[in-house]
């Protein structure tokens, strides 16, 4: 018995040695970076893709030069081949094999980001997303907007001022579709937040007419300190019956062509239902989309008794109590309005 024992010790040491080669070149493998070229290496993991699938994908684009199989039995091995989620996932130079199989089980896949501006209109945010690099398009700007979202009872038909300027993360296969939906969702629910701790007295039926004046407040504000004192004057002027006559809902109603180059004959034309100069009242939708400080500042406006401002030229206002005091903040201020000047409401 001893004889076969000593017989089969060289023949184990052979075995063993073999073996702890085998694991040491297997471990120098994986260990070693991926061939990235570049400054990435975007893998996109498709649902139902298998691993050995995946681990052929990346030998036909060089990123590893030993065999997939060993990948493979690997993954098997440690557990990882049937916990990989599918998505795209960023390769970067210096990851490694055994860095790959971790990052393949986190999740950890590519976000992208689309962010949609306060004062946008709808069709500047339309417009935005079908030009966007990263998302699938699906919108039809000729189709009914809220069918397509599938939404039965939207706030409002129009679809103007209801999606909320924010950024949103997503990731590849998403659509334009979807990013409306977020954005119409969380509208409603800032709408709902700010509404249910408004000011007492607000001359607002319901949330959408406070929707409406956010808008306004933030076509108007160019200093972020001044939108609850804005929100005031118009606030005020709702509540003397006074026109708002502001010249951003006048623009918003006019053709396109002709929104860059306001004239008087503009500020009389009574068909433009924005019209705010020859119309009392909110217009009827709002002009853009308002951000949550603007909508908390018309639900919230500091009325110190200031019913009229006019722009100084840089960015700020110069707000008054009277006409008098209105009119002469213009003769001050007139001749320096600068390209974006923002309206001065005046006395009807």
């Amino acid at each position: 018995m001893f004889k076969w024992l000593k017989r089969l010790l060289p023949l184990s040491l052979v075995f063993v040695t073999l073996a702890a080669l085998v694991v040491l070149w297997a471990d120098q493998q994986l260990t070693r970076p991926l061939n990235v070229a570049g400054d990435e290496y975007l893998l996109d993991l498709k649902p139902g893709t298998g691993f050995s699938s995946m681990a052929r994908s990346l030998a036909a684009d060089q990123l590893i030069d030993y065999p997939v199989e060993l990948l493979s039995v690997y993954a098997r091995f440690a557990g990882y081949a049937g916990a990989i989620q599918s998505g795209e996932y960023r390769l970067r130079p210096g990851l490694n094999s055994y860095d790959l199989l971790a990052l393949l089980v986190s999740g950890e896949v590519v976000r992208y980001r689309a962010t949609l501006i306060e004062g946008w209109t709808f069709a500047d945010l339309t417009a935005y997303l079908a030009a966007h690099p990263d998302l699938d398009k699906r919108f039809d700007s000729n189709a009914p907007v809220w069918a397509q979202l599938g939404i039965d009872e939207p706030l409002h038909e129009n679809p103007e001022g209801l999606f909320f300027p924010d950024t949103y993360s997503f990731v590849k296969g998403a659509t334009d579709i979807g990013i409306m939906k977020r954005a119409y969702r969380r509208m409603l629910s800032v709408l709902d937040e700010e509404w249910a701790g408004r000011s007492e007295g607000l001359p607002f039926t319901d949330p959408y007419e406070a929707l409406i004046l956010a808008s306004i407040v933030e076509k108007e504000t160019g200093q972020p300190h001044e939108r609850e004192r804005i929100a005031g004057v118009f606030v005020s002027r709702l509540q003397k019956n006074m026109r708002l006559q502001t010249d951003p809902t006048v623009i918003y109603g006019l053709p396109q062509v002709e929104r860059k180059n306001l004239r008087s004959r503009h500020l009389a034309d009574a068909s433009n239902p924005y019209n705010t100069y020859r119309r009392k009242g909110l217009p009827p939708t709002p002009i853009a989309m308002p951000g949550r400080a603007a909508i908390h500042a018309a639900l919230h406006p500091l009325q110190d008794g200031a019913l009229f401002f006019v722009a100084k030229g840089d960015g700020s206002h110069q707000f008054s109590e009277t006409l008098e005091q209105h009119q002469q903040a213009v003769r001050d201020y007139q001749l320096q309005r600068r390209k974006d000047y923002r309206s001065s409401p005046a006395k009807q």
